[in-house]
């Protein structure tokens, strides 16, 4: 007992101290937090803690601050030579990179809510300026481009009824090249057969300048590629594989002279491989380059055509030009690939990217331009940020969800940034290119590659950025019930997935070995699982299933709908549900320590007190004035306000303001003049405050030991007595506790002896029990002094004690 009242003491001499010198510069003062005594673990509340104490000498040099104001305020801690530089490179890093995973927000949660409205702030910028820089890089008109163009050169039929999709066979392919797409292709008069008069130059919609020339392209496997059964060997000769890129032919053909009949290597033609729907191609073969006019071009075709240019060995012909539009500063770059498999016949598929490749034209591009230099920026913060994390928090770090996804999304953005640079170099110097030599192919099917998969990565970059919210707001329970219920039902979704993916992939085998020759959905595994997903929503074509098997069919479609979607899919809505239910019932027995609306509330009373003290102090002064004879000297009114407790500075202050002549004495004039404009602040401030005290609540202010008004504001001594006056009830209550306490320990004692004697038998149980009670009189009665009551009878189970009274 003797220690817990040295360390009361210690504790009440010393707390103010400890935890100022804890504190960095414009930190915040927290009456409630002093890091020294951790034998007293408790919970600290930053808005208000009442268990403060402070010793009588500690009142006066704080007296003044808490009557300013209510709430925290900034102090500046004892100068120190060696830390000071070393606290502001950490307050400016605290200041500027300061998130809830460098400050030690555990024990405070208005200093976390602060912290992470600050990075949400600051990330909302980033978001907002992330939205224009994305959005700004696209344009409704980039679909109309690609719609024109589809419809041009796929949708087009010839005389004959052949178009791009339509196209079956070698002798449709030549049909479509000498028809629809040579008339699409050039461009040279109006719709009355008057000159465009751009010389040989194609606008294709009088709008679109075809760069360059088309360039044709074709790939073959050899001859004698694949195994022919011995029974039909006198019957085939040859026999060509499907496409493998070891399987290609590389020999020369044809008429051999000219890059039509000569194999070029994918280095030589700069090109890259392409992802068709049969088999991914190499970006070699065998090419032939159109001219400028329709006339030389059909001449060039019907070249190719004449001399069996297209054989069996041919596996995929490639149809590759660009265009540009400079009234929406686009360019368009078109693939027609036409691939014709090993079981004969053709299939068709296109590939048709609007893409900007030229970035800084109009206004509105500059704009974009200044948006992704502040991009950079963000992006050099976050980067020092998760540095700073990461320093301080080891691997420790990755353990959280959002801490990986800020990696991905500065990743991301760092690739992005790269590749715009890149890209805007590779474009100019194309251009250049393509300039001095017009008659040339334009390959921009590179650069429209990587401008199509940087536009990708910045619409998931996007997408996680707007994910990533979810971290700012974590600090509301409401906000909380997603990720929690997310995170409890995680190990049950996880063990529930494994059983549903064993069934739902059985059925996609199921489904493929029974329909996938004769249904489209089903022709691959990875079509039957999207066709599966599909059916789950209630998206199928029963007919196709029916007609390729009506046995199995309608069983596997009964089947799979039964188990898949009516008992597993319930399941796991069942999960989730259950652990929702869970969370929020959890979640709505917690209360939270602070929300934002106390801290906005906080803010409305700071504002308040400040308006109101500064009132408090203009009407100091009109009593300086009303005191005053007709000339006001300054040393009578020094002495009236230092009467009310003002300061020095101040006081000088506000007299030289009006003291327009410097002698130290304010006239009729000066003091009229300074009456006028105290009126006026003193209205000014009324309107606000009332104005403020409508916004904090319509109920009347809660009055505090410093939020009082000017007539009932207690004095610092009133408030020091009573101070006084609780501690010295606190120390007179530790007393009578500490009486107590020695007397119960006194009892029991001699009740364990007690237990100990009655073995011995009833007869000296007897003589035991009456000295042990005649000790314990005697011993309480010398011991505390208090004062007894008469003894009562005690019986052998020991009933009938004495009642203490102490005077506490």
């Amino acid at each position: 007992m003797q220690r817990f009242n040295n360390r009361s003491e210690s504790h009440l001499s010393g707390e103010v101290e400890c935890e100022l010198d804890s504190l960095g510069k414009g930190s915040w003062v927290n009456h409630g937090y002093c890091g020294s005594p951790l034998t007293l673990p408790r919970a600290v509340s930053t808005v208000y803690n009442p268990q403060a104490i402070y010793p009588p000498g500690s009142f006066d040099g704080m007296c003044k601050l808490a009557t300013l104001s209510p709430f925290p305020t900034e102090v500046n801690p004892p100068d120190t030579s060696a830390p000071k530089k070393r606290g502001r490179c950490c307050s400016f890093f605290k200041g500027l990179w300061g998130t809830t995973m460098t400050e030690n927000t555990s024990d405070n949660k208005e200093l976390f809510i602060k912290t992470t409205l600050r990075e949400l702030l600051v990330y909302m910028v980033f978001l907002v300026d992330l939205c224009l820089l994305t959005y700004g890089m696209t344009s409704s008109n980039a679909y109309y481009y690609t719609t024109v163009m589809t419809d041009l050169f796929v949708n087009t039929p010839s005389p004959s009824g052949v178009q791009f999709q339509s196209i079956g066979s070698m002798d449709d392919f030549w049909t479509f090249a000498q028809g629809p797409l040579l008339d699409g292709l050039y461009w040279t008069k109006w719709y009355n057969n008057q000159s465009l008069n751009n010389g040989d130059q194609s606008f294709i919609y009088y709008e679109n300048m075809l760069l360059g020339v088309p360039r044709i392209r074709q790939i073959k496997v050899v001859n004698n590629s694949c195994i022919v059964a011995k029974d039909f060997h006198n019957e085939i000769y040859g026999c060509y594989d499907v496409y493998n890129e070891k399987k290609e032919d590389e020999n020369n053909f044809g008429l051999i002279n000219g890059t039509a009949w000569q194999y070029h290597t994918e280095k030589e033609m700069k090109g890259s491989s392409y992802w068709g729907l049969l088999a991914t191609y190499s970006g070699g073969g065998y090419y032939q380059d159109l001219n400028k006019t329709k006339e030389q071009s059909a001449a060039v075709l019907a070249e190719l055509m004449n001399n069996l240019w297209l054989d069996r060995g041919t596996r995929a012909v490639f149809i590759d030009f660009s265009t540009y539009n400079a009234n929406i500063n686009l360019f368009c770059v078109i693939t027609l690939l036409v691939e014709f498999p090993a079981t004969g016949g053709a299939i068709t598929s296109y590939q048709i990217r609007t893409v900007k490749l030229i970035r800084y034209i109009s206004t509105w591009d500059y704009f974009i331009m200044g948006c992704e230099s502040v991009f950079c920026l963000f992006i050099l913060y976050y980067i020092v940020e998760e540095t700073l994390e990461l320093r301080i928090h080891g691997f420790s770090y990755f353990s959280s969800i959002w801490n990986t996804l800020d990696v991905v999304v500065i990743l991301l953005a760092v690739v992005a940034i790269i590749f715009n640079v890149f890209r805007t170099i590779k474009v100019d110097n194309l251009l250049d290119k393509l300039l001095e030599q017009p008659d040339i192919y334009a390959d921009f099917g590179f650069l429209a590659f990587w401008q199509t998969q940087y536009n990708n990565m910045n619409a998931v970059n996007l997408f996680f950025a707007w994910i990533k919210i979810f971290k700012y707001i974590s600090f509301n329970k409401t906000m909380t019930q997603l990720s929690s219920t997310l995170g409890r039902c995680a190990k049950d979704i996880m063990g529930f997935a494994i059983m549903f993916f064993i069934v739902f992939f059985a059925y996609a085998q199921l489904g493929y070995l029974l329909f996938g020759t004769q249904v489209q959905l089903f022709s691959t595994f990875v079509k039957c699982i999207f066709t599966q997903f599909r059916i789950i929503l209630g998206d199928f074509d029963f007919d196709a299933i029916d007609q390729a098997n009506r046995i199995l069919g309608p069983i596997y479609f009964v089947t799979y709908v039964f188990f898949v979607f009516f008992v597993l899919l319930n399941m796991f809505l069942a999960i989730i549900n259950d652990t929702y239910s869970e969370v929020k019932e959890e979640l709505s027995s917690q209360k939270d320590d602070l929300q934002i609306t106390d801290i906005i509330k906080k803010s409305y009373m700071n504002t308040f007190m400040k308006l109101k003290l500064k009132k408090e102090k203009i009407s100091d002064v009109q009593k300086a004035l009303e005191s005053g004879s007709k000339d006001l000297e300054f040393k009578d009114f020094r002495e009236t306000l230092k009467e009310l407790g003002h300061a020095d500075h101040e006081i000088t202050k506000a007299f030289s303001k009006f003291d327009h002549d410097g002698n130290q004495i304010l006239d009729q004039e000066e003091q009229d003049r300074m009456k006028r404009e105290l009126e006026k602040k003193r209205d000014a401030l009324s309107a606000e405050l009332d104005h403020l005290g409508n916004n904090i609540g319509n109920g009347p202010v809660e009055k505090s030991a410093v939020d009082v008004d000017e007539h009932d504001k207690p004095s610092c001594a009133r408030v020091e007595q009573d101070f006084q006056r609780l501690v010295r009830q606190v120390l007179q209550l530790e007393h009578s506790v500490a009486v107590i306490i020695t007397k119960m320990d006194i009892v029991m004692e001699n009740l364990e002896l007690q237990e100990s004697n009655r073995i011995k038998g009833k007869k000296t149980i007897g003589e035991n029990e009456t000295s042990m009670d005649e000790n314990i009189l005697v011993h309480l009665d010398k011991g505390t002094g208090a004062e007894m009551t008469p003894w009562t009878s005690i019986n052998s189970s020991g009933k009938g004690w004495p009642k203490v009274n102490s005077h506490m």
